[in-house]
């Protein structure tokens, strides 16, 4: 075992005090939003979907932040290192297409049940109990499966470059997390995202620009084709054309890319984060914030493993071995973590530590907050008290965050003492989650789904993708344990059975029965509440009033003051609607052509040509990818505070007339 880089107080400073620091950061930017807005923290509505009013670029911002785990750092540049650039390409690619996607669903769901909290409130009242009861096990399934691949893969990090006890790790990383997430609801979480993503932005352009600038071992493009060309001829890859890194003719990373393809859908259709995000965001730019964030997004593993995975291989395979890797560590993702410390020592370690700290956190703060809502409406809510007070309502979620908090914690340790890692984890959430994907569409955006037929999909399909899975494994090998159930042929057949049974199951079952569904029902859930919430936060707050605690009434109840604010908005419905789905058309045309340009238009000729890249190739590649990059970077790091610059302005001059006054 090789000794760690960094101090071990560095990983417990690092994951205690800059846990700490967000916490303090946030108690400020709640207190200032509680003085100089007029969203208060203390409202359920504000904590849980920060009264759906946030606009484009920090909802985008808030997305990328939530899709940016521990695997798309670590386990991105893993397969740079196992299967050359086809690996960036394919983990990028692979994993953008479903939030660019997500985008038609965010607008279905602002015109189908723009009141809702979760999506399953609309499978219960679509499809009843059941379907209600089989779709919570997915939705919290995905939530376990993606918590428990943040905290193994940070956890193992911090514990590669600090040697701090990876059981500590896996507590206190969750905790620190929970903490200010009970004091700040969805808003201020979503600004924490705002500037974990910023700061995360400007580390990775670091990293490149030591890889392919300043670094004394490559330090430019024509260096690194140079280095992997030697290191093809040390340690070719097996299925790449001419055992080649620079190729996309790779049989092992097109396997990959398809279990990318079909676990990432489950990740982000069946996650409660990507639908609070949609909940969250104001009506007429969600699917904007989506694209937007989905485009951005693929410029951060793209770039990490371009420049840090690829380093990896040229570090271990290339004239110098200056690094070593067992298949261990390649699993937990840390391919990246070996070369910025061979690369840039003890500088380079802690701004790893720092960007796996920044990235675990902020994808945690949106789980929890996830787990959080369903836990609170869809079991507190639906089971339990099916008419709580607001203030029920806020300490059922405050609970919620507070249990998870401890239960991620608990369950990555358990993975970690049966050898399960995050690399293991990332390729089996489809097998487990997959089945779910078309039926939880078709619920919210087809009014003839069938709901027997979708639970039907959805059960099959996980029995199926689970029972091919292992099924596979023991003809090909005899045994079923860790090993051999990760590889590459089970892994896939168990991930394509999973989605395929479940999507093909729920569309013919619904086309042989179809429904007829009426979509004022979805729109009725927390209607009344949601417009007696609308009228409160527009009601202009003094200086010093505080909010008084307002029961949120059923939907039987009887219409008090608001009704005038209530026909100003049905009068509105009409051109809502229009827009709706106009921006759903939008929606559609994006999504759908840039998929096609990802996962085929690009990747499919170069698969099939067997085409390696030339020097000047390779030149362009990483140049585009860089580009990528500060893009984003300006997209949703810069932007949002230009987006809240009238807001920035009224907190200022509010703060200068305290002092003023003071």
């Amino acid at each position: 075992m090789t000794t760690a880089i960094l101090p071990q107080g560095a990983g417990y400073g690092v994951v205690i005090g800059m846990g700490l620091f967000f916490s303090a950061f946030i108690v400020l930017i709640t207190k200032v939003q509680a003085r100089y807005t007029r969203w208060q923290p203390s409202s359920a509505e504000e904590f849980n979907s920060a009264s759906r009013s946030v606009p484009p670029g920090l909802i985008a911002a808030g997305i990328v932040s939530a899709w940016t785990w521990a695997a798309t750092l670590l386990q991105s540049s893993a397969t740079a290192y196992k299967f050359g650039i086809s690996g960036p390409w394919w983990y990028a690619a692979g994993a953008t297409v479903q939030v660019l996607l997500f985008a038609m669903l965010a607008a279905k769901l602002k015109l189908n049940a723009p009141y809702c909290h979760t999506f399953l409130e609309i499978v219960y009242a679509r499809w009843g109990k059941v379907a209600h009861i089989v779709f919570l096990f997915f939705g919290l399934a995905t939530n376990i499966i993606v918590s428990t691949m943040l905290i193994l893969g940070g956890s193992a990090t911090v514990t590669d470059l600090t040697g701090m006890n990876t059981i500590a790790a896996c507590f206190l990383i969750p905790s620190g997390v929970a903490i200010y997430v009970l004091i700040g609801g969805m808003r201020a979480t979503l600004i924490a995202d705002f500037t974990h993503t910023l700061v995360l932005y400007c580390i990775l352009a670091a990293f490149a620009l030591v890889v392919y600038a300043t670094s004394d071992i490559i330090g430019s493009p024509a260096r690194m084709w140079e280095l992997l060309h030697k290191a093809a001829e040390n340690h070719p890859i097996k299925d790449n054309a001419g055992g080649s890194y620079l190729t996309l003719r790779s049989k092992s990373g097109l396997i990959f890319g398809v279990m990318n393809i079909v676990g990432n859908f489950g990740t982000v259709f069946n996650d409660q984060a990507y639908w609070q995000r949609a909940i969250a965001s104001q009506p007429q730019t969600s699917v904007k914030a989506f694209i937007w964030g989905g485009l951005a997004w693929f410029g951060i593993p793209c770039t990490i493993a371009t420049s840090l995975g690829l380093a990896a291989v040229v570090l271990a395979w290339g004239p110098q071995q200056l690094i070593t890797l067992s298949p261990a560590e390649v699993g937990a993702g840390l391919p990246a973590v070996k070369a910025v410390g061979a690369l840039m020592g003890k500088s380079g370690a802690t701004a790893m530590l720092i960007l796996l700290f920044l990235a675990v956190t902020s994808a945690a703060s949106a789980e929890q907050i996830a787990v959080s809502s369903l836990l609170t409406y869809d079991v507190y809510g639906t089971y339990i008290n099916k008419r709580p007070t607001e203030r029920q309502i806020l300490v059922a979620s405050h609970c919620a965050i507070v249990g998870y908090a401890l239960f991620m914690g608990a369950i990555a340790t358990g993975f970690y003492y049966i050898g399960i890692s995050m690399g293991y984890l990332y390729q089996l959430m489809g097998c487990i989650i997959g089945s779910a994907v078309v039926p939880v569409a078709c619920c919210v955006s087809w009014r003839r789904a069938n709901g027997s037929a979708a639970v039907a999909g959805a059960v099959l399909g996980f029995v199926a993708g689970v029972a091919g899975w292992l099924g596979l494994t023991a003809h090909m090998y005899g045994t079923i344990n860790v090993e051999t159930t990760f590889t590459d042929y089970p892994m896939l057949t168990g991930n394509l059975l999973s989605i395929g049974v479940g999507g093909i199951v729920t569309v013919v079952g619904s086309m042989i029965w179809p429904a007829d569904f009426d979509w004022e029902i979805t729109r009725a859930i927390n209607a009344d509440a949601g417009r007696k919430a609308a009228k409160l936060t527009e009601d202009p707050i003094s200086e010093n009033s505080s909010v008084t605690e307002v029961r949120l009434p059923s939907s039987g109840e009887k219409k008090d003051s608001v009704d005038g604010t209530i026909a100003d908005t049905e009068a509105q419905n009409i051109s809502d609607d229009a827009s709706l789905r106009k921006a759903f058309r939008l929606a559609a045309y994006s999504a759908l052509s840039l998929t096609f340009i990802l996962l085929f238009a690009v990747p499919m000729p170069q698969f099939f040509t067997s085409y390696i890249y030339t020097q000047a190739g390779f030149t362009a590649w990483v140049c585009i990818v860089m580009m990528w990059l500060f893009a984003g970077m300006i997209a949703v790091g810069l932007y949002p505070l230009y987006e809240a610059r009238e807001g920035l302005a009224s907190v200022c001059r509010g703060i200068y007339r305290d002092l003023r006054r003071k």
